[in-house]
């Protein structure tokens, strides 16, 4: 996400990072240096999490940084008051999707941009081939294809979408880290999930199981699980209104039609 922004030409003023703590507070320190005369907004969906990324982005009374640098804020932003939204590894674990990206519109002013990731249908492929073979539950929630992405972003008022994605391998040395990593990356939203507590014995056959994705031959080969990640960024473009017998426009929204006509007459229309 990162390297997208070099070919965005936009500095944003302002920009809000949504759920820095899920989406990596290395990230948000990084577009953070590169936008460092803009304040920024943090915001998470989630009280407890928000506590938590406040404690950790908040610098001490005493530090140079909190009063000579940009501030940050903590919160939602006021509609319109940014021109980035910043975005990594959210979506895919949101209720619902449309109405959070509606959210992240009424966030930016006209012009403004949307930066995302998130996870893809071919995420976990091997440990859902496992589950589906020990005939249990799926171990996670579908994820979106980036087409249907594309969609959702036309449909909750954006423009000039972008999508692209990867396959990602990870390894690890020991079926306790992998765990300990899905953990970590979140929950498993699925409407069938197991509903109670598992067992030793439910998870000595998982122990088991997870042999089988070793990547090479023998115990000591390491064990390997896809992620496939959706890169997607968009536009929120300048309102067109239509003309009826009777228009009613509030001040901002006439300035705005305005200053739009100025530049551009044919957007009036």
């Amino acid at each position: 996400m990162q390297e997208r922004l070099q070919w965005i030409r936009m500095r944003p003023k302002a920009w809000v990072d949504w759920e820095p703590l899920r989406g990596g507070l290395q990230a948000h320190a990084a577009v953070a240096r590169r936008y460092g005369a803009a304040p920024c907004w943090v915001a998470d969906s989630v009280p407890q999490r928000a506590r938590a990324t406040e404690s950790a982005l908040r610098e001490p009374w005493w530090q140079p940084g909190r009063w000579l640098g940009a501030p940050t804020r903590f919160g939602l932003p006021p509609d319109g008051a940014v021109e980035m939204v910043w975005a990594n590894m959210a979506l895919h674990m949101a209720a619902d999707p449309k109405a959070l990206l509606q959210s992240w519109h009424r966030m930016l002013s006209a012009d403004g941009f949307l930066m995302f990731s998130c996870l893809g249908p071919d995420t976990l492929v091997e440990l859902r081939g496992l589950y589906r073979s020990l005939g249990w539950p799926a171990p996670a929630h579908e994820f979106t294809d980036m087409h249907d992405w594309g969609d959702m972003l036309v449909r909750a008022g954006y423009a000039e979408p972008v999508m692209d994605m990867e396959r990602v391998t990870l390894t690890f040395d020991s079926p306790e880290r992998l765990l300990a990593e899905l953990r970590e990356l979140g929950r498993n939203l699925h409407l069938q999930r197991f509903s109670a507590l598992r067992g030793r014995a439910w998870h000595r056959r998982l122990r088991d199981g997870l042999d089988s994705l070793r990547s090479g031959a023998g115990r000591g080969a390491p064990l390997a699980l896809t992620f496939e990640v959706t890169y997607g960024h968009a536009l929120k473009p300048h309102p067109r209104l239509t003309v009826k017998g009777e228009t009613v426009l509030t001040l901002d929204e006439m300035r705005r039609v305005l200053q739009q006509g100025k530049a551009d007459p044919g957007r009036i229309r």
